[in-house]
């Protein structure tokens, strides 16, 4: 028996996104995930699929309320994914009405809250800044990596490579994303952000996600700019990081890294299961 074989009418799935960074969702709490590399992938087509920065599979847990796995579109894991894991929070907060949760990730238990006006907070943990955790390929300076242009690199539960620029919407991003995505100093690959310093309490940011393309918002992405333009005396620790898709609040406290912003329920459906048959 596959794990389709338990899905005879299809599968159950939510579509919603964080400031435009946009998710499958899949609850596999009662049941076997059904996804695979290859099922990810075709879910993840945006021509002949749904369409999604990341797929999320929630899953029960023994270590915190529930525990999510990120697939990337094109099928490859994903350990972090701060927008997702707010959406995922929404979702549960609301089943249960409370206003707190934890939810196990590929990177660790993290913490998520309601605030105002809906708003979702997570706690990302505290920033990864030792080269073999990131990961590197040898021991550099994460604050100017021996790169053109002179990026940072800090790891949120996967790495970041931030570049500062002048002008964020003149990078060309998918060449200069895609370029350094493969770099030869992430042995696993990097996220790639370009970051404007608006003020010492304001970014713009855009946003290559390792696996994904080019994004409208990336949640951990905006905590990794947050660190990295503090630790070049360029920031505050509280910032307001402006993507392509809306805003989202970052404060580096003294317990971690807190990401605020809205999620947003796009609509509910149901994945054919001869649609999923064709992934086989």
């Amino acid at each position: 028996m596959t794990n389709l074989d338990i899905y005879p009418n299809g599968v159950p799935f939510l579509k919603m996104h964080g400031l435009g960074n946009d998710f499958v969702i899949i609850d596999a709490r009662e049941s076997e995930s059904p996804v695979n590399a290859q099922i990810a992938k075709v879910i993840g087509d945006r021509h002949f699929g749904v369409g999604y920065d990341q797929l999320v599979v929630i899953t029960k847990s023994k270590k915190a309320d529930v525990e999510v796995v990120f697939w990337n579109s094109d099928g490859s894991l994903s350990d972090a994914c701060g927008n997702a894991s707010r959406c995922v929070a929404k979702l549960i907060m609301d089943e249960n009405n409370i206003e707190e949760i934890t939810l196990k990730t590929g990177s660790g238990v993290l913490v998520a809250q309601k605030g105002q006006n809906d708003l979702i907070s997570v706690n990302m943990g505290h920033p990864q800044l030792d080269w073999d955790v990131i990961p590197l390929k040898e021991k550099v300076d994460l604050i100017e990596l021996p790169i053109e242009g002179s990026p940072g690199a800090v790891g949120i539960g996967n790495p970041h490579c931030v570049f500062v620029v002048d002008d964020v919407n003149s990078v060309d991003l998918i060449s200069w994303g895609s370029k350094i995505e493969t770099h030869e100093l992430f042995p696993k690959k990097t996220n790639v952000e370009f970051i404007q310093i608006i003020d010492q309490k304001n970014i713009r940011q855009r946003t290559f996600e390792r696996g994904a393309g080019e994004t409208l918002a990336c949640g951990s992405g905006a905590c990794a700019v947050a660190v990295v333009a503090h630790l070049k005396g360029l920031t505050e620790r509280n910032v307001s990081v402006h993507l392509d898709g809306g805003e989202l609040n970052i404060n580096w406290a003294k317990d971690g890294i807190w990401m605020t912003g809205p999620t947003t329920l796009v609509f509910k459906g149901v994945l054919r299961p001869d649609f999923l048959e064709s992934a086989k």
